[in-house]
């Protein structure tokens, strides 16, 4: 599994980071409390609370795809 935080600042970032992940067949999931939704679904993110970075799992160990396909979100 790889692990990382993104920021998700605007309604087109979630919509341009929701495209990115479709394509991937393995589970992304987002976490951000205690709540945890599947990276795949838009109204999921829209759950989350948007104004802090939100930590993703990629189930996967081959994530560097993953990873040049959403870089402009991902935060420290």
């Amino acid at each position: 599994m790889t692990t990382f935080n993104i920021s998700l600042n605007s309604i087109d970032s979630v919509k341009t980071f929701v495209n990115a992940v479709n394509k991937y067949s393995y589970d992304i999931d987002l976490s951000s409390g205690r709540y945890i939704v599947d990276a795949k679904s838009i109204m999921g993110i829209f759950s989350l609370d948007l104004a802090k970075p939100i930590k993703v799992e990629a189930h996967t160990d081959d994530a560097e795809a993953l990873i040049a396909d959403i870089k402009a979100y991902i935060v420290d």
